[in-house]
């Protein structure tokens, strides 16, 4: 790897793998942060499937949020995301924070996401 802190949050995130898995009652929903973006999937992972997909750069999302990504964008996706797998009938689900620390865009996002009815 290029980057020693990128490795860092692959071992991280290989650990809590181990861990958690999510079925299609209850979908692990794996978060990813770039600089400029979220992206967030729900995955059944006892079909090996993804369920629903939604970043910040689909192309009906990107003209809201063109001015790259804080803490107030990952709320506003969060809120979003929820509306739409609400809209899918998945009410619970396992929160996969892929190895990022649970503070910033991530913890923004799994507060919206807590506030739009998603149990986790």
């Amino acid at each position: 790897m290029k980057n020693k802190k990128i490795l860092q949050r692959l071992k991280r995130h290989s650990r809590i793998r181990i861990k958690i898995s999510g079925t299609k009652e209850r979908p692990r929903l794996v978060v990813y942060r770039s600089l400029r973006h979220l992206s967030a999937q729900l995955v059944d992972d006892s079909n090996n499937r993804v369920i629903f997909a939604l970043s910040t750069f689909t192309k009906d999302l990107k003209p809201l949020f063109s001015g790259g990504c804080n803490c107030k964008v990952a709320e506003e996706f969060g809120k979003i995301f929820a509306e739409r797998v609400k809209g899918l009938g998945v009410s619970q689900i396992v929160f996969d924070r892929g190895g990022y620390l649970y503070h910033g865009r991530i913890k923004a996002f799994a507060e919206a996401l807590r506030k739009g009815g998603l149990i986790f």
